[in-house]
């Protein structure tokens, strides 16, 4: 059986002070609150008794039994004093957590991390968070880069972006490209649906169907694209593409192509048969420099939306598949507006060439 706690003493003065602080309406409730709980101790009631009639934690009647017991009165009037704000990081520290984080690597490791840092200065690995967080250093992260080293880079870049904000009077701009080797592909197993708490499952494992190539030209006036799978991507099959799209355009209109470097488009048989056409103006973009071509958007989100997850079992299903989204699209097309001036994009890329301190 548990002992029961001592009777708390208290003389008749402490105890006249005790009943006005726990009466008063003006005493302040957490008083009030440890008054009667001194009151109740100095009736013989019970530790845990207490706790459940203040409502507070047995704990907390033991704490100001005993601070009663040291201070009288006067320590139920007030808190005890509490330690203040932390000392704040010294400059000189902040400093260094940021320069090693920028300029040096540890042992064993490609980059930081705030433990290894923080191990480092002994600090807190929160500590190290914070700093960087404060200026914005996330070395857990990278991102990737290709320069263009094309001789004519710059007169590429005002060419394309000038036809972006400046398209020519009586003519169509249209974004030329060709997404090639898109795999039909199929899972080994059937897909998992999506439940609550688990996402959708597919195996990592797959067979092989066959490839397709998808021409497409989007339309810079309105987001219309024109597309068109075909097996292969060769010359004839360019030449097969151009056609289409001279079918599909109005005949009075000039029609200025943006296209990449890749090999068929500066082959012998597509450049006589634009030579026999001579609406069709074909401007390069830079090497290395897929970002200026702006229907590599279009593509890339038919990739998301369509292709990457999806479980084709014959190629003729991913061709009817990407025809359908094909379709969509042009029901309801979505412009793609370039901002940028071509003076932005070649101060942001010979900014990035003095970091390298790589020559123009």
């Amino acid at each position: 059986m548990l002992a029961q706690c001592p009777r708390l003493e208290i003389d008749d003065g402490d105890r006249k002070q005790l009943l006005v602080l726990a009466r008063s309406g003006e005493t302040p409730q957490r008083t009030a609150r440890r008054a009667r709980l001194v009151l109740m101790a100095a009736d013989g009631v019970s530790n845990s008794e207490i706790a459940r009639a203040v409502g507070v934690s047995r704990p907390t009647v033991l704490l100001w039994r005993a601070r009663f017991g040291r201070l009288g009165v006067a320590g139920l009037l007030k808190d005890a004093p509490r330690p203040g704000r932390k000392k704040q990081l010294s400059a000189e520290l902040v400093q260094r957590v940021v320069e090693e984080t920028q300029r040096t690597k540890p042992k064993a490791a490609t980059h930081w991390s705030t433990r290894t840092m923080a191990k480092k200065h002994k600090v807190s690995h929160m500590t190290v968070q914070r700093i960087w967080q404060q200026y914005r250093l996330r070395p857990h992260l990278v991102e990737r880069f290709k320069l263009s080293n094309d001789p004519e880079f710059v007169e590429k870049v005002r060419d394309v972006v000038g036809l972006y904000l400046n398209p020519p009077d009586k003519a169509l701009v249209l974004s030329v490209d060709e997404k090639s080797q898109i795999q039909a592909l199929d899972r080994t197993a059937p897909v998992l649906p999506l439940r609550p708490g688990i996402p959708e499952r597919q195996t990592h494992d797959y067979r092989r169907h066959g490839t397709t190539t998808l021409f497409a030209a989007l339309n810079m006036l309105d987001g219309k694209v024109i597309g068109e799978c075909r097996p292969h991507h060769r010359s004839d099959d360019s030449i097969a593409f151009l056609r289409r799209i001279n079918r599909a355009t109005p005949r009075a209109l000039d029609l200025h192509l943006i296209v990449d470097n890749y090999g068929t488009h500066k082959s012998k048989p597509v450049r006589e048969w634009l030579a026999n056409h001579r609406r069709f103006h074909l401007h390069f973009t830079p090497t290395s420099s897929s970002w200026l071509n702006m229907v590599e958007r279009w593509l890339g989100e038919l990739t998301e939306k369509r292709v990457r997850r999806g479980t084709f079992r014959s190629v003729a299903e991913l061709v009817r598949v990407i025809e359908q989204y094909l379709q969509n699209c042009n029901r309801a097309p979505k412009r793609y507006v370039w901002t940028k001036s071509a003076d932005m994009i070649l101060g942001k890329v010979a900014r990035c060439k003095e970091a390298l301190v790589t020559p123009h």
